[in-house]
């Protein structure tokens, strides 16, 4: 099925493409072409035939295409429809084909005549008419009527006006390029011919790309391009040879012959902008290679625009073998006449990307005495003119590739020379956070619940507001760098003063206690007028492809994600990040109005970058297991000083933490410097019970420490780290002499008995059977003092529970105030995302309040007491916490956990049959009561004892029960 409209031959341009558009829905195009060739049926060599159908598809399908043509079923659109017929049949991708047709010469023309109405055509030709029918492969049609019968030429004017008015549109909003043009000729009459140079004349001129070997028309420009000189000129013998062709194919008489010659020759005073395609030649392209090339060279254009098209195709092989092929000749990448050197340790940073930290140094504005710095003087060399506005190209070009999605021409551009450390700076990372373009994503519901309320439609994500989206995403004590203090102060100073303003509504006003506030104004604002805002350095960042790899991930974009994380630094925390923001976003959209295919893409992301997580340590670990420790345990500074297990923690990475060498780090933190066996527990015990057997247990200390001390006394050594590398250089001959005397007395020296002492109470492993049996020895005192009779004044048994129960309170407050987050109320949010802090806060609360009764005198001391017994149930829930620890109890306490949830739905299920039964028996056993809450106690009372098999049969069958009394 086809949609089409009867025009006037005189419609005008605009209107049209506003009618395709808007009313039949198509998107504009990246290309224009406009297929001529001969109007009366010719046979093609089947070869040819496919080459050019096939090719001509392609073109129009990577690129995006419209394809002009007659319309009507004969000559070269017949070829064209064939083309198209058998790109319908086997693939669902349909190419946007419209037919300019006039509509005097069309065949069942009355079929087609109604306003909105649907049709039947019939496409069958009839032999015995001069007409013709519509082509059905085209997918739009535009029928021009200038009142003519069985005449071309109305639609002429009208195609040559609306191919104009096209190649005026813009591709898209973010390039520049019009959509090009180029004329397709294949055979053809005089009128080609003439068609041809009337492209050729157009202005801006319109390519023309002829396939050799079709006939007529096309094979006598090809001869003549062939031929010619770079002047256009052909000599004597040639030119006869060309002129006698003329006469043959069209049957014409000298003169007539002359006139399409000279033609011919006009032609080829532009022969650049012919391409001829030739089939089988050495070296010859693909038909579509042959469109695309002819447009790029044909347009005359810059490298810069010629780049914009490959882009606006999404060709990246045109852009690589055509725009690039001269890439490496030019001059290395330097940075802009109008900005500063980088400091080296910038430089090496942004070699070759990595984490994702900002480089928060600002650099004074002001020297010395006050003295403002020189401005640099303007470049005036054409040839670095030249080059910076080259390197300013491919910046945008990177910009462009970025928004679009196109991850090949992102790579392309990189290998290229695009600096990324160079290109990457505040505002381009805001925009790229602002594009309406690409999937489908959460991020702006996520920027909404952040700013609690609904956003403007025209409302600008800055990163601030990225910052607070990451530390929702990531939970916990995550800190972004958006939201730090040095990021805030220098993002007020470079964009404005409405900045602080908003800012300030958001909470965000400084990290410190408002007491230090009036202290530090004045600081503030010397930093203000410290920071030199014309620097360009400090709107860039320290870590670009971390940055952009966010940004990917933010915005549901997984191949490009893909990419940005495979360059940089740090790939396992990248890949772990990406993977819990994923998993946080799917759940946000749960919780949205977004359609379920997006949860189940995010999903998808999640576990492809879980997986390459869990590579990575496998390669790792059976590269080198200490390496692999490390990396698990290495800080990292970019990512909110966490570490790769810490984030595995987050997300939630099962398999990450399940694997071997992340087993093997928990255990080796777990024991500390503890050597032993499975059965390890007893001896820990009875070393607790009676500490002289500490002496007799093994350590492994000297080079067989603890993975986990070794690095604590590697932490502690780095603190000096200029003065020890100084040391180090100077002794390192003497230390390899001495190295094997040295390994030999380690061996024979005894650990000294302190060393052990303490090492044994510093193992987490003592300190969770110390806490273990601690905690036991204060739940058999609790159920000791509620099990015996309560004195006036609390027994030695009864001050030890209390001491302890205060003490775990201001451990749980300690806890609270040395947690990772800066504000009081994020350190209690993250603390009580712990069920089990939870647990303990309502049990210290009613044990509080038990005691406040307790002291007082009867009835309210009997009421602590109650509360007392009420409370020993919190602290025997407690118990299972620590089961949780054994391999044996502690799945199934989680399963146990997991089943309570589950059971939620049942007892629902179960209360309405309760209710129902409930409500029912009540209200015939006693149809007198009075409106008390007693009321609603035994709708529930009875029935629910039933289910245990109470059934309560005196008091049901009331006959009975005055029979058994008689």
């Amino acid at each position: 099925m086809f949609q089409y409209i009867r025009v006037s031959y005189d419609s005008k341009a605009d209107s049209l493409l506003h009618l395709m558009v808007k009313d039949w829905e198509l998107e504009l195009p990246t290309l224009l072409i406009s297929v001529h060739g001969g109007l009366q049926n010719f046979e093609l060599p089947p070869k040819l035939k496919q080459v050019f159908g096939k090719g001509l598809i392609k073109a129009a399908v990577t690129t995006g295409a419209w394809i002009f043509t007659g319309g009507v079923s004969t000559g070269v659109i017949r070829h064209v429809g064939d083309a198209l017929k058998d790109h319908s049949s086997k693939s669902r991708g349909k190419v946007c084909a419209i037919g300019i047709a006039p509509w005097g010469i069309i065949e069942n023309k009355e079929d087609l005549i109604g306003r909105d109405v649907t049709r039947p055509y019939t496409t069958m030709s009839n032999p015995l008419s001069k007409l013709s029918v519509l082509n059905s492969s085209h997918s739009h049609f535009l029928l021009a009527d200038n009142g003519t019968h069985g005449k071309y030429g109305a639609e002429v004017r009208l195609r040559r006006q609306l191919e104009k008015h096209i190649a005026l549109q813009k591709i898209n909003t973010r390039l520049g390029q019009g959509v090009p043009v180029v004329c397709l000729i294949l055979e053809g009459g005089p009128n080609v011919i003439s068609i041809v140079l009337e492209s050729l004349r157009e202005e801006p001129p319109v390519p023309v790309v002829i396939c050799d070997g079709s006939g007529r028309a096309s094979d006598i420009i090809s001869f003549a391009h062939r031929y010619c000189g770079e002047d256009g000129l052909l000599s004597d013998s040639v030119k006869e040879q060309l002129l006698v062709t003329i006469q043959k194919t069209f049957t014409y008489s000298r003169s007539q012959a002359q006139q399409i010659f000279l033609m011919v020759m006009e032609c080829m005073k532009k022969r650049a902008l012919i391409t001829v395609f030739r089939m089988g030649s050495e070296g010859q392209q693909d038909i579509e290679m042959s469109i695309l090339t002819a447009l790029l060279k044909g347009t005359n254009a810059s490298a810069s625009d010629q780049l914009s098209l490959a882009l606006a195709w999404n060709r990246v092989d045109i852009a690589r073998s055509q725009i690039f092929v001269y890439g490496h000749r030019w001059p290395p990448v330097r940075p802009s006449a109008n900005e500063r050197p980088k400091s080296p340790g910038a430089q090496r940073a942004g070699g070759g990307g990595g984490g994702g930290g900002w480089k928060g140094k600002a650099r004074a504005k002001k020297g010395k005495g006050g003295k403002t710095k020189p401005e640099p003087p303007e470049e005036t060399d054409p040839r670095k003119l030249e080059m910076l506005n080259w390197v300013n190209s491919l910046e945008q070009a990177m910009m462009d590739a970025l928004v679009l999605d196109r991850v090949d021409f992102v790579k392309l551009l990189i290998e290229n020379g695009v600096n990324i450390h160079h290109f990457l700076t505040i505002p381009r990372l805001e925009e790229l956070y602002n594009t309406k373009l690409g999937p489908a994503n959460t991020l702006h519901f996520v920027v909404r619940d952040v700013k609690k309320g609904n956003l403007p439609p025209d409302y600008q994500i800055t990163l601030i507001d990225i910052g607070l989206v990451l530390e929702l995403l990531m939970g916990g004590a995550y800190r972004c760098n958006y939201t730090r203090k040095s990021f805030r102060t220098l993002y007020n100073n470079l964009y404005g003063l409405k900045r602080p303003k908003a800012l300030k509504l958001l909470g965000m006003e400084d990290d410190e206690p408002r007491a230090k506030e009036k202290g530090k104004k004045n600081k503030k604002k010397e930093e203000e007028v410290d920071i030199d805002v014309d620097d360009p350095e400090l709107s860039r960042f320290q870590y670009p492809f971390h940055e952009l790899m966010v940004w990917a991930v933010l915005m549901k974009r997984q191949n490009m994600a893909l990419f940005l994380w495979q360059r940089g630094e740090e790939a396992m925390a990248k890949a772990l990040v990406a993977c819990k923001l994923y998993k946080a976003m799917a759940h946000e959209s749960s919780q949205s109005e977004l359609v379920d295919d997006i949860f189940q893409d995010l999903e998808n992301n999640s576990k492809e970058f879980g997986q390459l997580a869990y590579e990575l340590l496998d390669q790792s670990y059976k590269h080198d297991e200490q390496v692999a420790m490390k990396l698990l345990t290495y800080e990292l500074k970019n990512w909110s000083n966490s570490t790769c297990l810490k984030l595995a923690v987050a997300a939630k990475h099962r398999d990450f933490i399940a694997h071997t060498c992340s087993q093997m780090l928990l255990t080796d933190m777990w024991m500390g410097c503890l050597r032993m066996g499975k059965s390890n527990s007893l001896e820990v015990i009875l070393g607790l019970v009676f500490p002289p057997l500490i002496l007799l247990m093994k350590f492994r200390l000297g080079e067989e420490s603890s993975f986990h001390s070794s690095r604590e006394n590697d932490e502690g050594k780095n603190k000096d780290d200029d003065k020890s590398s100084k040391d180090a250089a100077s002794n390192v001959d003497a230390t390899s002499k001495k190295g094997d005397e040295d390994e030999d007395q380690k061996k024979k020296r005894k650990t000294p008995i302190g060393k052990k002492i303490y090492e044994f109470y510093n193992a987490p492993f003592t300190k969770f059977w110390f806490n273990t049996l601690s905690y036991l020895v204060y739940l058999a005192l609790f159920n000791y003092i509620i099990l015996v009779k309560m004195e006036r004044w609390p027994s030695l048994q009864e001050w030890i529970v209390i001491s302890y129960i205060i003490t775990l309170g201001l451990e749980k407050v300690r806890q609270i105030l040395m947690s990772e987050p800066g504000k009081l109320k994020q350190k209690i949010n993250v603390w009580m995302e712990d069920y089990w802090n939870i647990t303990d806060m309502a049990a210290i609360a009613v044990f509080l309040l038990g005691l406040l009764l307790r002291l007082q005198s009867e009835p309210s001391m009997g009421y602590g007491r109650v509360i007392y017994c009420v409370d020993i149930i919190f602290w025997y829930i407690r118990v299972l916490d620590i089961f949780g620890v054994n391999k044996y109890l502690g799945p199934y306490v989680m399963m146990i956990g997991k089943m309570m949830i589950d059971m939620l739905y049942f007892v629902v299920i179960m209360l309405v049959v309760l209710m129902s039964f409930g409500v029912a028996k009540q209200a015939i056993l006693h149809p007198d009561e009075e409106p008390t809450w007693r009321l609603a106690r035994n709708i529930f009372y009875m029935p629910y004892w039933m289910i245990y098999g109470e059934v309560f049969a005196d008091s049901i069958d009331l006959y009975a029960m005055e029979i058994n009394r008689k």
